[in-house]
């Protein structure tokens, strides 16, 4: 064994000196203690340095991501502390063999250090792995950072309990036996993480939420993407740009509203309405419709209405000395088959997906027309500007049926009404 012979090189060096037991018994645990720690360091840079250096240089010619990562969170690094830490527990009982009351010491010391290296090692294999699993295409909307957190939550028990076991050299069964009086502390304590880890899974067994999801959550101000999903918080990327932190849990007790229906749909809704005042409604007259049938989108309609009036009132024998009688177009009317033929023609408007133009009910703000249909483009910038278009042109088409817009009065309403 290399350290027993090393350290009978150094005791029959010191033994030629002829000095008394004591100063040889210290120099010669000195000796020990310093040749073991020049040979770990020595082992550790050697090892490294050609490890770690043909490692790198494999992974960036490999296609394959997965020792990228490996390299990346360091775990080939962590396993070059492995080497050193043998050489010191395999010295270590050389280095106090003069000194046996100290024995038990270095003994659960070098234990201690050995399963802090194994740590270190599990810990860099799990980040990687969740590097790699996030990188997969199948698995990059899923939650995998919980159940990372959880499986480290695990292995840090584990460990914990491991080393706290041989440093007062008992039993890991012992301190178990005493976790039972500790759960109510330890369900207080972890709640979050409990609520978290339940929460995740009902998230992804349900398929709830993804990462790259665009939620609301008025509740908690967040209004964007989900960015991550951790065992006890949910960040989501708002589209000012701040962040919102939530409870993973509080997206199975509280509500919130996920938009990947609509991304994943054919086309992003458009639910808007303008409001016409009910005094500017009525019949069309014969020199109205004459004035709308110059609008080309609506001429089709309007030849094959007065026809068809036509032949209805004549047939009736309708007076029509008044407007009310018999069959009449009006003018919101017109203008709702304008929209509509406007809409029909637009090729931002998805026509496979519902699609109508409704009256809803009279309000004290005036009729409300409402635009209900989808647009083929549901980037949000772009369905903005199909929107502003669509809406700009109908605002401005309101004139020509001799409509108006309701618009709350303001100041200067006022005071022209008085001027006047």
């Amino acid at each position: 064994m290399l350290a027993e012979k090393i350290h009978t090189l150094i005791k029959n060096a010191f033994e030629n000196l002829e000095l008394s037991s004591v100063i040889e018994s210290y120099l010669t645990s000195f000796s020990m203690f310093l040749a073991t720690a020049i040979l770990s360091y020595v082992l550790w840079f050697v090892v490294k340095t050609i490890l770690i250096k043909s490692i790198k240089s494999f992974a960036i010619k490999s296609r394959n991501k997965w020792d990228d990562y490996l390299v990346q969170f360091r775990f080939f690094r962590s396993l070059c502390y492995l080497l050193p830490v043998w050489v010191i527990h395999s010295f270590m009982p050389f280095v106090f063999i003069d000194f046996p009351a100290y024995a038990a010491q270095q003994y659960r010391v070098t234990n201690v250090l050995l399963l802090i290296v194994l740590l270190l090692i599990i810990r860099s294999f799990l980040n990687a792995l969740s590097a790699h699993l996030k990188d997969r295409p199948n698995l990059r909307d899923k939650p995998i950072d919980s159940y990372k957190q959880l499986t480290k939550l695990s292995v840090y028990t584990i460990f914990s309990i491991i080393i706290i076991s041989v440093i007062i050299d008992k039993s890991p069964v012992y301190l178990l036996s005493g976790l039972g009086a500790m759960t109510a502390i330890l369900i207080l304590v972890f709640k979050d993480t409990i609520l978290g880890f339940v929460a995740s899974i009902q998230m992804s067994a349900n398929d709830m939420v993804r990462i790259g999801d665009w939620i609301t959550m008025p509740k908690y101000g967040a209004d964007g993407d989900v960015d991550e999903i951790n065992l006890t918080t949910v960040k989501v990327r708002n589209f000012d740009r701040t962040i919102t932190t939530i409870p993973t849990y509080s997206f199975i007790s509280d509500s919130f509203v996920n938009w990947r229906g609509m991304t994943e749909s054919d086309g992003r809704r458009i639910k808007r309405s303008i409001f016409i005042k009910m005094d500017s409604v009525k019949f069309c007259t014969d020199e109205m419709i004459a004035n709308f049938s110059k609008i080309q989108r609506i001429k089709p309609y309007l030849d094959e209405m007065k026809e068809s009036l036509s032949q209805y009132n004549t047939s009736n024998e309708v007076d029509k000395t008044l407007a009310i009688n018999g069959r009449n177009l009006t003018n919101i009317g017109v203008f709702r088959i304008y929209i509509q033929k406007y809409l029909e023609q637009n090729q931002f408007i998805n026509h496979d997906m519902p699609f109508l133009i409704r009256q809803l009910d009279p309000t004290p703000q005036g009729v409300p027309m409402e635009i209900y249909a989808f647009s083929k483009d549901k980037n949000w910038k772009n369905y903005e500007i199909i929107v502003a278009d669509i809406f700009d042109h109908i605002i401005a088409s309101v004139k020509y049926f001799d409509l108006e817009i309701f618009e709350n009065p303001s100041g200067t309403d006022f005071k022209k009404s008085t001027l006047s």
